[in-house]
């Protein structure tokens, strides 16, 4: 688990490498790389972008994704349409999951919100069960306010 001095330093360097740049490609592929370095246990994380009444993938760090996901469904369709942070302790149990990876068990999905309007979401995944908790998402969702 990443401790609360690890997600301090991961946000000033976060700050840090996001100063001054503004194009959102380069910062989520900057972001996406950061968090695949620092955070432990995960197998996949990355971006999703909304357009078009979906989710397109973005800028990610792992094997390959699934590219195009609706509103509403899996967990990454579900955040992005509720616009709320979701915690999955067990992916096998959140009905409509997308398996796009069979060795994720476990996944956080942080929406990206600008003026009210999604932008897109952060996704995370782990190869074990209760990998994330709240003191994930209370982190993960300061990471994003920088984007």
């Amino acid at each position: 688990m990443t401790d609360s001095k690890q997600y301090e330093r991961l946000i000033k360097q976060t700050e840090a490498l996001l100063m001054g740049e503004n194009n959102l490609i380069a910062n989520m592929s900057n972001v996406s790389a950061l968090l695949n370095e620092t955070l432990e246990d995960i197998n996949w994380v990355g971006f999703y972008l909304y357009e078009q009444d979906e989710l397109i993938l973005g800028p990610f760090q792992g094997k390959v994704a699934c590219v195009h996901i609706p509103l509403g469904k899996g967990v990454c369709g579900t955040a992005a349409e509720s616009l709320e942070s979701i915690v999955v302790p067990d992916v096998n149990a959140f009905p409509g999951h997308i398996a796009c990876d069979s060795a994720s068990l476990s996944e956080i999905v942080i929406p990206i919100v600008k003026d009210n309007k999604l932008i897109g979401v952060l996704d995370i995944d782990a190869p074990i069960k209760k990998r994330f908790s709240d003191h994930d998402k209370h982190y993960l969702e300061q990471v994003v306010t920088y984007l």
